[in-house]
């Protein structure tokens, strides 16, 4: 008999082939990616690191995360890197409690305004439990405007706040922040109050690389990046200490290590990490460059063709891979229209906005991207259609499943 799982899983593939793929932080990984994480790498426990193990049998799995570092820090151009967080909220995790005591200070943007969970919100996550958080915001015009992020953020504010707070760590990183992230000037504000810079690169780690992005190692103190978003690779992450940071705290490499392991994990997930190795590989091609080019001129289309449609924009448009819909003057909220949309084949998330009166569960946006578009081949032209869609699903209450069904017909996945 069969395990039902298969016919499950076949389901999900065909889903995945059907529909629209706009969630910004999802993409397709490359085969050679998913034969390196289905492999018999799965079976081996690795405690420890490369020639520090606490099992026998590791001299090839050894060989396999050596390489995976070494492309990393040839990548991003850093003397350290660790490939072994299983996620990045773990990741982030093994910074704060690398470099903090509990119940010092983290300073990171607020949810709402498109910051993560493990950048110090309170109360529900570690990072506002087992330390003391402060939130700063993102001034929140509805206008387009190219100043490429940098007057979203009132650094007198901040920097006020940062140094009548005193934080240990200032975040500098977003999951819905549609412009470019201004590493100089929070670094700016961290070196004035004494703070380490950590960049949670997670959703723009394509556009760095890609060069379509300023990279944060000349600023950042750590970098901390998943790698299952622009990076199109497996499911994990990466922490890299610049040569700043170890100008800083020349221990703070061996900090981080010790509290990915033993602090806070066990054996690494070597299947995950051989696909890291893979893709940090093909994220170096010319290639790569092509694609992270051409998943920002396709967000740059599609807003433009969203505020031509009638929809308010937070930041009014964007300078990276996403977007965020403010639906506050649409009679829908943002679970609404996620569900409306996803009737249609079109997959989205709802997502809060800047002083959104919603709760979570429902929010008054909705958040999408190109990457996995673009992974599919689809450029300006039919980001123009898919824009186009959203007005008829969102404004006009037509149905454009079928229209959604034939272009994924025409852009199968790889």
């Amino acid at each position: 008999m069969t395990d039902p799982i298969f016919d499950l899983i076949s389901q999900e593939e065909k889903r995945q082939k059907e529909t629209l793929m706009m969630i910004p932080s999802e993409n397709y990984t490359y085969p050679e990616v998913r034969k390196a994480v289905g492999s018999v790498l799965m079976h081996k426990y690795a405690e420890g690191y490369p020639g520090k193990r606490y099992y026998q049998g590791n001299r090839i799995i050894d060989q396999i995360e050596n390489l995976a570092i070494e492309r990393a820090k040839k990548l991003f151009n850093v003397p350290h890197a660790n490939v072994q967080p299983y996620s990045g909220s773990p990741a982030n995790a093994a910074v704060y409690f690398g470099l903090l005591e509990p119940g010092e200070t983290i300073m990171g943007l607020a949810l709402a305004h498109g910051g993560h969970l493990t950048h110090g919100h309170p109360k529900v996550t570690f990072a506002g439990k087992y330390f003391r958080s402060v939130q700063y915001e993102i001034e929140v015009p509805r206008v387009p405007r190219g100043d490429g992020g940098t007057n979203c953020f009132d650094f007198e504010k901040i920097r006020e706040m940062a140094l009548e707070n005193k934080p240990k760590i200032i975040v500098v990183g977003t999951t819905s922040f549609p412009r470019t992230l201004p590493w100089k000037e929070f670094s700016q504000i961290a070196e004035e109050v004494g703070a380490y810079l950590l960049a949670d690169i997670s959703h723009i780690v394509g556009l760095v690389v890609g060069g379509v992005h300023p990279s944060p190692v000349p600023y950042a103190d750590v970098i901390m990046s998943t790698t299952q978003k622009s990076l199109r690779g497996p499911r994990g992450a990466l922490l890299m200490v610049t040569d700043k940071g170890l100008k800083k705290d020349s221990e703070m490499a061996k900090k981080i290590d010790k509290a990915v392991f033993p602090g806070l994990q066990g054996g690494p997930h070597m299947h995950s990490i051989a696909g890291i190795a893979i893709t940090l590989e093909k994220a170096s091609q010319p290639e790569f460059k092509e694609y992270a080019g051409q998943v920002v001129k396709n967000a740059k289309v599609l807003s433009r063709t969203l505020v031509e449609n009638g929809f308010e924009l937070v930041t009014g448009g964007t300078d990276n891979h996403l977007m965020v819909i403010d639906l506050r003057n649409s009679g829908v909220n943002g679970k609404e229209a996620a569900e409306k949309l996803e009737e249609e084949g079109i997959v989205t998330n709802k997502n809060a906005v800047p002083n959104d009166l919603n709760p979570p569960s429902v929010t008054s946006g909705v958040r999408i991207g190109t990457p996995a578009l673009t992974t599919r081949g689809m450029k300006e032209e039919e980001m123009k259609e898919i824009g186009e869609m959203f007005k008829e699903v969102l404004i006009e209450k037509k149905s454009v499943i079928n229209k959604v069904k034939e272009l994924c017909q025409r852009f199968p996945v790889p």
